[in-house]
Order: C-alpha cells, then sequence, then structure tokens
C-alpha cells in the first residue's frame, strides 16, 4: 500500500510558476512508476505527465509539453511538477497517481494503482 500527498498548489497569475510535490508514504517508492493527471471543472481526469522508475523516461500531455517538467528523488519519496508558463486553461485539481506498470502506460491512462488527495491549482487572467 502506497499513501500519496500533493502539496504546493495555490494561485498563481498567468505566466507565472508553481512546483507541485508528490510525496509517498509507504512501500518502496521506487519500485512505482508515477505521474500526475488533472481535473478542471466540469470536464474528466486527464493525463498530465508520467516518469519512470529510475527518472530516465518521461512522458507528457501535448499540452504541457515545453512548460511542465516532471521529475523524482527516490532517496527523498518524492515526485515533482515544475509547471512554467502557466496558462488559465491549466487551472485543475492536479493529481499524483502511482503504479506498478510503465510510464507510457499510464500516458495511455492505464495502470494507476494509487492516487492522491489533490491539490488545487488556480491560474488568474
Amino acid at each position: 500500500q502506497v499513501q500519496l500527498v500533493e502539496s504546493g498548489g495555490g494561485l498563481v497569475q498567468t505566466g507565472g510558476s508553481l512546483r507541485l510535490s508528490c510525496a509517498a508514504i509507504g512501500r518502496t517508492f521506487s519500485s512505482y512508476v508515477t505521474g500526475w493527471f488533472r481535473q478542471a471543472p466540469g470536464k474528466e481526469r486527464e493525463f498530465v505527465a508520467a516518469i519512470s522508475r529510475s527518472g530516465i523516461s518521461t512522458y507528457y500531455a501535448d499540452s504541457v509539453k515545453g512548460r511542465f517538467t516532471i521529475s523524482r528523488d527516490n532517496a527523498k519519496n518524492t515526485v515533482y511538477l515544475q509547471m512554467n508558463s502557466l496558462k488559465a486553461e491549466d487551472t485543475a485539481v492536479y493529481y499524483c497517481a502511482a503504479g506498478g506498470s510503465t510510464a507510457q502506460a499510464m500516458a495511455n491512462h492505464s495502470g494507476m494503482d494509487y492516487w492522491g488527495k489533490g491539490t488545487l491549482v488556480t491560474v488568474s487572467l
């Protein structure tokens, strides 16, 4: 069992930056693929980014490529999402996920075994 706790959300102006963190409590963090998803009001949850167990492979949604960076520190049991050049359409609740499959599978909405409760990101105009 793995418990995921997100932090770092908040209110930011368009063009600003935020860094989200997801701390894992429980089983060996490095054995899990991890990723970020988001859900805007009235919309379905969508994939944002995923990272392999080693951190070598990363995947991004087209909407965030070049602006967001996912990384992980296995020694700290933490995965990060650095978000730059934020837009109003990035406003959403951001969820951390972990699973035993692959980062590519997570990018295709598969293999998520554990979820955090989410952290709200609001980008104002």
